[in-house]
This record gives C-alpha cells, structure tokens and sequence, in this order.
C-alpha cells in the first residue's frame, strides 16, 4: 500500500508531502491548483517521463518519492535478484536536475530506470483519460477479453503461438527453398566450388599459430645464427671468457689458503664457469644443427596464404570458415534433394497448419465464453452507474486469416437506450459513457490484478448526478478490496473518501505554490459544499453536503459488513 508521497520543487509544487490510508482516498481543489501535477508527480516517481519542464523556476531540480508498507513476494524477488535490499518499507524515488539529468533509486541505492519502472507497475495501476480511449483501440475488445480469460486461456494462447511460430518459420524456410530451385543448376556449382575450395585448404584449428611462429622464426634465421654464432666466439678460445675465469677462480684458490673468507667468492667462480661452459656447448650444438632453410620458408608462407584467403571470404576464423563449410555442404544435399525436401516442407507446412487451425479453434470458443461473460459482467455494472438500459457487448467474429493472435476479430457494442440497436462503441459513446464504461471494466477485472495500489484521474469526466453517486458507490467498491487514490470534482465522489485531500493553489512573495491538506470532517463539509455550489453558502447546502457523507458511510459500512 502507497503509505506517502512527498514532492520537491515539482512545477507549482515548492514542498508538499502527504500520508495516505487504506480505502479511498480523495484529492480535490480548484481548477488549476495543481490536480493534474500530482498525476504527473506519481508517474515521474514510477518510472514514466521525466521532463525538464516540472522543474521548479528558480530551483536546480526537483525529487519525487513515493513510500510503500508492503512488498509483494513477486517484487521482492525481483528487487533482491537486483541486488537490492528489501525491508518491509520500499522507498521509490527520482531525481531530475534542471540540466534532464535523471537517477532513479530505490530503498536509497541508484537503479536503472527500467527498474524503477518495474517496481511502479508491480505496485501502482494509474488510470487517467488515455485508459479511457485505450477503449477505442483497435486490439482493446481482445485484450480485456483474453486478460479475463486468466491464467487458462494464457496457457492455450502460449501453446498456440509456439505452432503459429513455428509454421511461419517453415512456410519462410520453403519459400527460400522455391527461390532456390529456380536457380538450382547455378547454386549447385556454387556450393560445389566453395566446398572444394575450403575442403582443399585442408584448415585445422590452432594450424596459423603454429605457422606464424615459424614464419617469423625462419625469417629472421640469418640474425639468430649470426648472433648466436658471435656469442659462441665470445665463450669459447676467441673471447677467452672461460680462460679469464678459469684464471681468476685459480688467483682466488691461491688467496683461500690465507683468508677462508672468499670461500663464497670462489664457490660462485666455479659455479659461473660451469654454467657459461654448459652454454658454449648448447651453443655448439645448436650452431651445428641451425641453418635456413628456403624451402621450408616458401612452404610455411604459402600455407599461411591460403589460410588467410579461406579467412578472409568466409568468416575471419578456422572455426567460422569450417562452420561455413558444414552450412554449406547442408544446403548442397537440400538442394540436391530439393523435390524431396519441398515434399517433406510441405508435408510438415500443412500439419502444422492443420494443428495451428485446431488450436486457433480452441482459442476462438474460449473467447466467445469469456467474451459472453465479460460482456455480461460490465454490462451489470454500467446498469448501475444510471444507465439502466444499457447494452455491452464483445463480438467475437472469424478473421481472414490465422495471425500471432488466432483467427478472431473482436469488436466493442453499446447501447445506452433502451430499443436503440448495438453500435460500435466508438461510434455512439459519450465522453461521460465511455467513463462510466472504463469505470465498469476496472470493476470487473479489478480481481484480475495483483497491483495494491490503484489511481483514477479524473474517472468522472463528463457524468454527473446519480451517475456521479453511482460512480462514487463503484469506485467505493473498489476501494474496499485495495487502495484507491482518485482526483475527482464532484461532490458525490468525493462524499465517499476515507481520506480528502484537499489541493490549493497559493501566492505569497512574489510566488505560487501548490500545497496538500488532509481535511477532518468539518473542512470536508466545508468542501462539498464548495464542489457542489461554488461560493455560495448556505445552511441548505451545507445540510446536503452532510447528508451526502452520512449516506456514503452507511453504503461503506454495508460492504465492510
């Protein structure tokens, strides 16, 4: 449950922050005192668009965070996998400068937005005006219809679009095979020619590393053995290096038998001697054996060619190139056999066809059973919201032909007044009838949503009267089973809050500001009667305004009962 709100240098808002309880909770005020700043408020902070226009004039930047007493387990895995803590409390929150730079953070640690985005839509479900026209959308009937459906239609849904997946991808594969055979003589020769070429070259993996080596080894043959050669003449008769420590360890050996204390000295001469003795004769044997070898150089430089050739045309890599050859000797035999395998395509193409349209079937008589149901359903409850007579229905008719969503085609009806036929709903809905219409959708498949939390913007456009009290009864309902926060302008509504919050719009110093304020039950009094007759006061009025919330309370305390 939303437990507060607290908005900082957001457009007209300086500093405001509100608690919210269980139930149904009402904000209402003024036109333009900043109603529809707090929808955009409680989008910034779950995700939504973040422009740089909220901010504040004057300010660096605004902050909106949202602050909830309960973490559903689906959430709470989903954060922890995150790497995020998770308490009991969750705290929501988004920075934006007045540069756009935004940061997102959650329980105090910055998070990629999409995350805080997931977070917002497992917890809040806003419903504004463009719920309301989702309504007139081309897949909306299907949507509603396939969501009532639940778990079990989700399930049949999934099983049908693995076959209609996999039927398309076979129809493509065997229009690419068609495509083929008209050129099957010239793809053949192709194929053949790319199979010897890379058959030819012979390629193992790991072969161009070794090469390289011994290229770059054989190339620089001369200067090895020159150099090599030259340090041998050092070691040996020439550079007189071993006859000079030959010497110098005998000087030494002459000296110990009068100071024990070059012991050491003498032990590392010999030692030396040794170990330079040993290198002349591995220099030795490797100047006897060593000498450059043209033959091999011109083979191993060869080699390496064709290999970077084959490299280059296909792939870049030993591995890549001997992929390609595996791909390609496949589509030679395919092609070889290109008759016999259309044969098994088409075969294959018109079982799955065959399963696809059976499942599509299976879809299509479950649509029309949750359709009816659905229909039935919102139809019940928009009779209850003054339109006694009216009529809803989802029409579910056969489409051309199978898409990624069946073979169904479904369609919104209305009817307000009694013998008026059917019509498209966006053909004869009002404004306030497709609001009391989204309204008994919401109703309807309310239980359908694990989301706690649900915002209603202005739900009431275009109603009023009974329709209003009828909307305020519904949204009442709602509100019974999880938390409702609505920005509302009629009376009738707002008589059913548990908790008002009223909106206003300040100037002081040069500035204006919007400010937040829970109202006790004289202020509310005071409120209705301002919503319900502007300035004018009156006893008479004030008299509706508190039987209008006695009235709502004795409807609350029914559904509690």
């Amino acid at each position: 449950m939303l437990q507060s709100l607290r908005v900082h240098n957001f457009a007209l808002i300086e500093d405001a922050e509100v608690d919210f309880t269980e139930g149904f909770n009402i904000f209402s005020g003024e036109t333009g005192a900043g109603k529809s700043i707090l929808i955009d408020a409680f989008g910034v902070v779950f995700g939504g668009r973040a422009s740089v226009d909220f901010v504040r004039s004057g300010t660096e930047g605004f902050w909106v965070q949202a602050v909830f007493d309960h973490v559903p387990e689906d959430l709470k895995f989903y954060l922890l996998d995150q790497g995020l803590d998770v308490e009991d409390d969750l705290f929501l929150k988004r920075q934006v400068n007045a540069a756009g730079k935004s940061k997102a953070f959650i329980n105090g640690t910055q998070v990629p937005l999409n995350v805080l985005r997931y977070a917002g839509e497992a917890l809040v479900d806003i419903h504004g005006q463009h719920e309301n026209q989702f309504l007139l959308k081309k897949e909306a009937p299907r949507v509603l219809t396939d969501s009532f459906g639940g778990t079990d239609f989700l399930l049949l849904h999934r099983e049908y679009r693995e076959l209609f997946d996999e039927y398309k991808e076979t129809e493509k594969y065997l229009a690419g095979l068609a495509d083929a055979n008209e050129n099957r003589e010239m793809l053949l020769d192709r194929y053949e020619w790319e199979i010897d070429e890379i058959a030819n070259a012979k390629l193992i993996v790991g072969e161009e590393d070794n090469l390289e080596a011994e290229a770059r080894l054989l190339r620089n043959s001369e200067k090895i053995i020159r150099s090599t050669g030259d340090a041998y003449a050092f070691l040996d008769d020439e550079g007189r290096a071993l006859e000079s420590l030959a010497k110098a360890k005998d000087e030494i050996a002459h000296a110990m038998e009068y100071d024990e204390r070059l012991q050491k000295v003498y032990e590392n001469l010999e030692s030396a001697w040794l170990t330079l003795d040993d290198c002349r004769t591995e220099l030795s044997d490797y100047l006897s054996t060593s000498e450059f070898n043209e033959e091999r150089a011109a083979f191993v430089q060869e080699r390496l060619d064709i290999i970077y050739r084959i490299h280059k045309k296909y792939g870049g890599t030993t591995e890549t190139a001997l992929a390609y050859l595996e791909q390609t000797r496949a589509k030679r035999d395919d092609l070889k056999n290109i008759a016999e395998t259309l044969a098994k395509g088409e075969k294959k193409l018109a079982e799955l066809l065959r399963r696809a349209e059976k499942k599509a079937a299976a879809m299509s008589e479950a649509r029309r059973k949750y359709a009816e149901e659905l229909s039935a359903a919102i139809t019940k409850e928009a009779q209850s919201l003054a339109m006694p007579n009216g009529s809803f229905l989802i029409e579910v008719t056969p489409a051309e032909k199978l898409t990624a969503e069946g073979r169904d085609k479904l369609q919104f009806k209305f009817s307000a007044n009694m013998g008026e036929p059917l019509n498209y709903l966006d053909k004869v809905a009002s404004g306030g009838e497709l609001s009391r219409i989204a309204l008994s959708v919401k109703t309807v498949l309310r239980n359908l949503s694990d989301v706690e939390t649900v915002v209603f913007d202005e739900i009431d456009a275009g109603v009023g009267g009974v329709t209003a009290r009828k909307m305020g009864e519904k949204l009442a309902s709602i509100a019974n089973a999880r938390q409702v926060l609505c920005i509302t302008h009629l009376p009738q509504i707002a008589a059913f809050a548990d908790n008002h919050i009223y909106i206003e719009k300040q100037s002081a110093e040069g500035r204006t500001a919007t400010t937040l304020q829970i109202l006790q039950k004289k202020q509310r009094v005071e409120e209705l009667v301002r919503m319900s007759a502007g300035d004018i006061k009156s006893r008479a009025a004030a008299l509706s305004a508190e039987e209008m919330l006695a009235a709502a309370e004795k409807f609350k305390n029914n559904l509690r009962s």
